[in-house]
Order: C-alpha cells, then structure tokens, then sequence
C-alpha cells in the first residue's frame, strides 16, 4: 500500500480524485493518519451535494465522525490506480538494486528511475515528480 506521506504529495502536487468503492483514504491532521478507511455502499459512501462531495461514514457509533468533505481526506491510491495515472509515461518497473522496486517513468527530455521500498511507493514518488514536472511546465511563460 501507497504510504500516506506519499498519498500526502500526490494530493500537494494536484493529483484530483474521483471517489469510487473499493478506493482507500486517510483523513490526515485528525490523530487518526494511521487510519486507512475504504469507500464502500454500506459502511463509508459519498454523498454528492451542490457544494461537492461529502464522505459519509454510516453506522459508525465508536466515533464522533458523521462525515468529512473530499478536501479533508487524502486518496490512497492502489498500485494499479497509480499505473493507470501514469499512464504512457510509464515504461518500467523493475527490481532496485538495493531492494525494492525501481518505477521508470519518461517525459519529453527527460527519463528517471524512481527507487523505493514498495512498488506503490515507486510507483507515487514516479507521479509526484510527473504532476511537478507538468505543472512547472504550464507555468512557464510561452516563448
């Protein structure tokens, strides 16, 4: 599993989430960062309002937890979510040679390998570095 500090960046560097069941999530700065919740129909669902989307978390009687807007929570994302967001970019993982997973990720002019304990690890500090590198290059004034 992705490690939240990881899921933390992603959210920084502007990786948008569309909740979905099955997808995890951390509700950081709550006391609870160690707490991985799952979007599911009966326990925890989203609520679409005209104000944007609201977790709510049903049945829950050991909390004082009813619900929490998107913004408040932080994605999770699979292994697999991570390869999908990468999409064409992403050209290999392989193991580290240290240990670990190596994920190779290329954009124009530029190829890197992101090493790290976990595949979803490599695979998220790949995407971190793909959503800067992009939104550096939509900042740059056109020349």
């Amino acid at each position: 599993m992705l490690s939240v500090p990881l899921a933390l960046a992603l959210r920084d560097a502007g990786l948008r989430w569309s909740p979905r069941p099955g997808d995890r999530f951390v509700l950081p700065h709550r006391d609870m960062d160690d707490e991985v919740f799952v979007l599911s129909d009966m326990t925890v669902e989203v609520h679409e309002f005209p104000t944007g989307a609201v977790i709510g978390f049903n049945g829950v009687t050991e909390w004082a937890l009813d619900s929490v807007t998107q913004e408040e929570a932080a994605w999770v994302p699979s292994e697999e979510q991570l390869r999908e967001r990468l999409g064409g970019l992403f050209t290999g993982l392989e193991p580290a040679p240290d240990g670990g997973f190596g994920v190779t990720v290329t954009l124009p002019g530029a190829v890197r390998t992101f090493c790290a304990p976990t595949a979803p690890d490599a695979y998220g500090a790949a995407l971190v570095w793909v959503l800067r590198s992009v939104s550096r290059s939509d900042a740059e004034p056109a020349a």
